[in-house]
């Protein structure tokens, strides 16, 4: 069995080894303006997503109540809660970080393109799948900044809640709610050429995460980050999906659904979204020196998902 490189995760180390060489262009004082192009482009994203969203799909999808509440359950309460149980075992502020780095991680929805085609390639139940991606990123847009707003506060002095607020109305929630006022005129186009749309949302991606990575890089905050620490970081977060992933099955057997439905729990339940995580990230935490790291176990375990995942589907297509 050959397993593929996903082309943007190279992207991605790509775009961390330029903003080590070159983070001048993603500072402050750079006469780059990303910052404005990022913003355009986030509101842009959403627009488009609005465009996409097929409301006959999600009416349909509405009717298997138990894999919806498991897969959402999953997305937003059972990640959460695993990792508020090692908030005890913080002893200092670097901890503190990686704390909320990995919470920050549990508290986005999950990913629309990939569970879709992994769990189509498993034989999982497809349009459960589109239905519970497209509906987990309409959901994080509230409960992930609610999750966020009982820590970040803590760690970031100029936290102001409303402030956030009013950047995920303009930015993220208008324009979603624009793209579905005109979804009778532009969807079937955007439908017709997403997979260019997705080209779009993966390079505004690469542009947050290289702005996110150069300003950590500038200000040395990966100093204090070792290979071991890299190392744990890796291992958290595969035992993080391999934990969420076991308890999906489980209760999944316990609710008895059927095979479909259980490919579909497990594979809807475990991602995580870069696109919200980049984009929240950028929104959240601001111009955070220790942005970087708070990106850092999430691109982590974007690629683990989808190595795992892949693996699993790529058996399970058999």
């Amino acid at each position: 069995m050959s397993i593929k490189v996903d082309k943007f995760v190279i992207s991605i180390i790509i775009v961390i080894v330029l903003a080590y060489f070159f983070p001048e262009w993603g500072i402050e004082s750079s006469q780059i303006p990303i910052d404005a192009i990022s913003a355009i482009g986030i509101s842009l994203i959403f627009f488009f997503y609005g465009l996409k969203l097929n409301p006959t799909q999600l009416k349909a999808g509405l009717k298997n109540w138990k894999l919806h509440v498991l897969v959402q359950g999953s997305t937003f309460l059972m990640f959460p809660l695993l990792i508020l149980l090692l908030r005890p075992c913080i002893q200092n502020e670097a901890q503190e970080t990686i704390w909320l780095a990995f919470f920050f991680l549990a508290a986005l929805p999950s990913t629309v393109s990939s569970s879709v085609v992994m769990v189509a390639m498993a034989k999982g139940n497809v349009p459960a799948a589109i239905f519970n991606a497209s509906i987990s990123g309409i959901i994080g847009i509230v409960l992930t900044p609610l999750w966020m707003g009982l820590f970040v506060d803590s760690i970031q002095t100029d936290f102001d809640f409303t402030e956030i607020y009013i950047k995920l109305i303009v930015q993220i929630i208008l324009p979603v709610i624009v793209g579905l006022l005109l979804q009778r005129y532009l969807g079937d186009f955007a439908r017709k050429h997403s997979s260019k749309l997705t080209l779009f949302d993966k390079a505004i991606i690469l542009l947050i995460i290289y702005k996110s990575f150069a300003a950590s890089f500038d200000n040395n905050i990966f100093s204090v980050v070792s290979f071991l620490d890299l190392l744990f970081l890796f291992i958290g977060v595969v035992t993080l999906f391999i934990i969420v992933y076991s308890l999906t099955g489980f209760i999944s057997k316990k609710l008895q659904l059927n095979n479909e439905d259980r490919i579909t729990a497990q594979f809807c339940g475990t991602k995580k979204s870069l696109v919200h995580g980049t984009v929240f990230s950028k929104i959240l935490f601001g111009n955070m020196a220790t942005l970087g790291i708070v990106l850092l176990p999430l691109m982590l375990f974007h690629a683990t998902q989808i190595l795992i995942i892949s693996v699993i589907a790529s058996k399970k297509s058999r």
